[in-house]
């Protein structure tokens, strides 16, 4: 899977190349030599001694409660039920997955490079180990760390049932940290990338340095006659 994943990133890389006006807002940071390079660069951040002791003191359940929220919003907007089978993208030590469960989400889980069993399993996002539609509900707020970001979301709509829900929180009147692998200037491109969902909303929000929700729905299977 490691070398099959190596030569589409190669070629995605190779050959992809943005036509539409709406992806000038889409930038690749440069200076990754390589995907081991790029990958090694995301672990120095996630396995961070000082920064893994904060998430899991200090920030534990400031971010549960700022989640909770977010995803009891979701629920009254019928966009996350008790029921959705849920993942989170890239959720370190997993404060989202357990904000999920506190509102009545049980059948949640992460995945992160770095496990934090037993809300995050080990998992490289561009390419998910999950079979073909196997949630209901899927959030992220690391895309500004997608070094390939096409192949991101189409591993999101891979793995999202027909009629499933994504949602992003991005960064775009600031520019993110030093380890993200992106620069996103309005959802512009993003809506490009969605190519099997349709856009729900985009509204401002304040998520630890995050300052905009984007919600996408992932388009229910054509019915042949």
């Amino acid at each position: 899977r490691r070398h099959s994943l190596t030569s589409f990133l190669t070629t995605t890389a190779a050959t992809t190349h943005y036509s539409s006006a709406s992806e000038v807002d889409l930038k690749i940071r440069p200076g990754y030599t390589s995907y081991d390079a790029y990958i090694q660069r995301q672990l120095n951040k996630t396995l961070n001694p000082k920064l893994r002791k904060i998430w899991m003191t200090r920030d534990w359940d400031r971010k549960i409660h700022v989640f909770s929220n977010f995803f009891r919003e979701l629920q009254l907007q019928n966009l996350l039920s008790n029921s959705s089978k849920s993942l989170c993208i890239g959720a370190r030590v997993g404060q989202e997955v357990e904000a999920l469960k506190r509102v009545g989400v049980s059948d949640s889980v992460g995945i992160d490079l770095v496990p934090s069993p037993p809300l995050v399993l080990k998992g490289d996002f561009h390419n998910q180990t999950f079979d073909n539609e196997t949630f209901d509900f899927e959030f992220s707020n690391v895309f500004d760390h997608a070094l390939y970001p096409r192949k991101f979301v189409g591993e999101i709509e891979r793995t999202l049932k027909p009629d499933g829900v994504c949602v992003l929180h991005l960064a775009l009147s600031t520019r993110a940290d030093k380890y993200s692998a992106n620069d996103l200037y309005s959802v512009k491109p993003l809506i490009h990338l969605f190519q099997r969902s349709q856009l729900v909303r985009v509204r401002k929000v304040d998520g630890f340095g995050l300052d905009t929700e984007v919600i996408f729905r992932k388009k229910k299977t054509t019915q042949r006659s």
